[in-house]
């Protein structure tokens, strides 16, 4: 069996699309589209202010002869490169003058410095140049430029290739110039470049670590070896199956399922050996020690496999397409690693390998140790009523607490602080109030025509509404283009001076034919909870509008925008997926215990880590990311384990035990090595990941570690207080 898994497991690893093709039909023809398929419409193009990279520079000088002439050497620099495919920058847009005709932006080289202060003056009453190419004190230019990727060679061209090549070409003058490169393709390529160097790094050092802290917990090698084959196999088992789902480039299951699903079968391997190792040190044979470890073990090793499935499958309720991915391959791996452990351990106990697996049993550094850590139990049961409460008032309290926290993304989050991207962004942020663009698209009836007063009227309501929120930047319509061209007077008489406009410069904000107008609008990257209330009373406004016109119709847009909108659905549906797993996972104890009673005592353990992870957050003023929701769902998976192994131990010492207190004693004492070293070699596997520069990944690891470490506590401590306080007393 172990032999046909692996094999199956080879394909997806090695050849995933050549297994799938066996069942794929050939493709359909595709149907041909004609010109009629479509509404007539001009045949041009609006201009676009986006690109798959942005230059940006910095200097206060600009608008000097050195600097107009440095930045058009750079500019030709760069148009040179063959990866490059073309430039956009101030110089190509046109001037705003009744006839439509070209004016330069910048004077010739030998023009006077009055000249010069002309032209900077000119360029920001330039709808298209301010808050667009160049900030409002003159001192940041965006240059946008996009990628031939068939010329390229490597990534780094794509950054650092860029930023040498503007500043060897700015060299040649006498101006100080600095440089960044930003945009959705480096901060693409930045993510991706960290999560391909943390995918090996973070494995590594996270199995080095676990290694080690076992074999310092077991003192024995043999134990070790075999302890760690069962979910090394798991962990290749799992990233086979998964490849063949295609879930390419998730950096969750790259970096974190592998050692997500390693702890996860650790944890079970743990109970599993440790009771092995107990038997064997009994006197009992190879193959009964085997035997009877995995009888007596290995119901709650299935029980703790289903509930951390029902934990980790409720993150594919997302709508979140990672987090979904991550959840299914969360599964997956909970399964091969139940199959691998409730397999490879007591196989390899059974053979000659068995009588080694003993060693060291009675000198691991928590086992002799554990007779002064069972003195937790010996100063909590006597205080039973007094921890119950305080247990039970706790939970409540952090629960409370928790419930204040805000959902909250950031576009930096999953980049290196100290990536180009990341800074050239947090440059972009101060100067030009930052990179993404939202909108409020504007539509009419037919009843009313292109260039009637009332729509200059509900795009003026809109300019007010928008300009009214500080942390919204560079509001633009086409009132301001209005505005910007010669004349006087209202802007509702001159909506007719729009045809004066280059088409596609005019395109970008309004569309007569299609009876749609936008105001476009700069977002920073501040987190979507700082926008939470900006976003909230746009909508209010916009309704407002939308009720004093009714023939016009109003709605948003945008990048940050739709994050903001999502965000809160899938922040919801996270929270409604952890609180349906919950309730399955008690339903499930109680059910298996046949007792009501100890499905509601287990709650407050398992609910105290979260808890007080969420109370973590808050206190360190921290929002509730997506990442963190991800990180209180696996976490509830797996914080249950241990509640279960020692629900189950406790069951099976009350069978022969004279009294509850007595049972729970020896329940600690038979499963309390196994929950310590757990937790030790779960916290020591999260600990790895805190080394990572990556905002998500610190987030998911500390917390784990956080919730994992409550955890303990909470079942050495509140959990044998609740048991002896409100469990169903055995009869005499």
């Amino acid at each position: 069996m172990l032999a046909a898994i692996t094999a199956v497991s080879c394909i997806g690893h090695f050849s995933p699309d050549a297994f799938w093709s066996l069942f794929r039909e050939a493709e359909p023809t595709p149907e041909v589209v004609t010109e009629s398929d479509f509404e007539s419409r001009p045949n041009v193009e609006s201009f676009q202010f986006s690109s798959h990279g942005i230059l940006v520079a910095q200097s206060e000088d600009f608008f000097t002869s050195e600097g107009v002439a440095a930045m058009r050497a750079v500019v030709k620099a760069l148009e040179d490169e063959p990866f490059i495919d073309g430039v956009t920058w101030m110089e190509d847009i046109p001037g705003l003058n009744l006839f439509g005709l070209p004016e330069p932006v910048f004077p010739k080289r030998t023009a006077s410095e009055e000249l010069y202060r002309k032209a900077k003056r000119k360029a920001l009453e330039n709808p298209f140049v301010r808050g667009q190419l160049l900030s409002e004190d003159a001192n940041t230019m965006v240059l946008l430029f996009n990628y031939d990727f068939f010329m390229l060679e490597d990534d780094q061209q794509c950054i650092a290739g860029v930023r040498e090549i503007a500043q060897t070409a700015s060299e040649q003058f006498d101006v100080e110039i600095e440089f960044g490169v930003t945009g959705p393709f480096p901060i693409y390529l930045s993510m991706m470049e960290q999560h391909e160097a943390n995918n090996f790094f973070y494995q590594m050092v996270g199995y080095s670590v676990i290694f080690v802290m076992s074999l310092i917990l077991f003192r024995g090698l043999v134990a070790v070896l075999v302890l760690g084959a069962a979910p090394a196999l798991g962990v290749f088992w799992t990233l086979g199956f998964v490849s063949f789902l295609g879930y390419d480039n998730n950096p969750f299951i790259d970096v974190v399922l592998p050692i997500l699903v390693s702890l996860v079968g650790l944890t079970d391997g743990v109970h599993l050996l440790v009771q092995i190792r107990k038997l064997r040190a009994s006197g009992l044979k190879p193959l009964a020690a085997a035997r009877e470890g995995l009888s007596q073990v290995g119901l709650a090793c299935g029980l703790t496999s289903l509930t951390t499935a029902i934990g980790f499958g409720s993150l594919a309720l997302a709508r979140h397409e990672f987090v979904q991915q991550f959840g299914y391959s969360c599964v997956i791996g909970v399964i091969c690693c139940f199959v691998a452990v409730i397999t490879v351990i007591p196989l390899a106990c059974s053979t000659w390998i068995g009588n080694f697996i003993q060693s060291a049993e009675k000198t691991s550094l928590i086992d002799r140790n554990l007779d002064r850590i069972s003195g937790v139990i010996d100063f909590v049961l006597p205080r039973k009523l007094l921890f119950s409460l305080i247990a039970i008032a706790a939970t409540i309290l952090l629960i409370l607490v928790s419930t204040t926290l805000r959902p909250d993304e950031r576009l930096s989050s999953a980049m290196p602080a100290s990536s180009e991207p990341a800074i050239a962004l947090a440059k972009l942020d101060d100067a030009m109030q930052g990179l993404e663009q939202g909108y409020v698209r504007i539509l009419w009836d037919r009843e009313i025509e292109a260039d009637a007063p009332e729509v200059m009227q509900v795009v003026k309501q809109v300019d007010t509404l928008l300009a009214k929120e500080p942390l919204l930047g560079n509001v633009v319509s086409i009132r301001h283009l209005i505005d910007a061209l010669p004349g006087e007077g209202p802007p509702e008489t001159r909506m007719s001076m729009l045809e004066l406009l280059l088409p596609p410069f005019k395109r970008v904000y309004y569309e007569p034919e299609s009876r749609y107008t936008a105001v476009n609008f700069r977002v920073r990257d501040l987190g979507i909870s700082q926008y939470n209330p900006v976003f909230t009373r746009m909508i209010a406004g916009m309704a407002e509008i939308e009720n004093q016109h009714p023939h016009f119709t109003l709605y948003a847009g945008g990048k940050a925008f739709n994050r903001w909108e999502n965000l809160y659905k899938i922040v919801v549906d996270l929270a409604l997926s952890l609180g349906t797993a919950s309730l399955i996972i008690f339903a499930i104890l109680a059910i298996v215990y046949r007792s009501l009673r100890i499905g509601l005592i287990s709650f407050v353990p398992n609910l105290f880590p979260l808890a007080f992870a969420g109370a973590f957050l808050v206190v360190t003023s921290q929002s509730l990311e997506v990442v963190a929701v991800c990180a209180f769902t696996v976490c509830l998976g797996i914080a249950v384990d241990d509640t279960i192994h020692f629900l189950t131990r406790f069951e099976e010492e009350r069978k022969i035990c004279d009294a509850d207190d007595e049972a729970i004693r020896k329940a600690f004492t038979g499963v309390g090595t196994a929950l310590i070293m757990t937790t030790v070699v779960l916290v020591s596997g999260f600990a790895t990941v805190l080394m990572s520069d990556s905002r998500d990944h610190f987030i998911f690891a500390s917390m784990g570690a956080i919730t994992i470490a409550a955890a303990l506590f909470a079942d050495l401590v509140f959990l044998p207080a609740l048991l002896s306080q409100f469990a169903r007393k055995k009869p005499e």
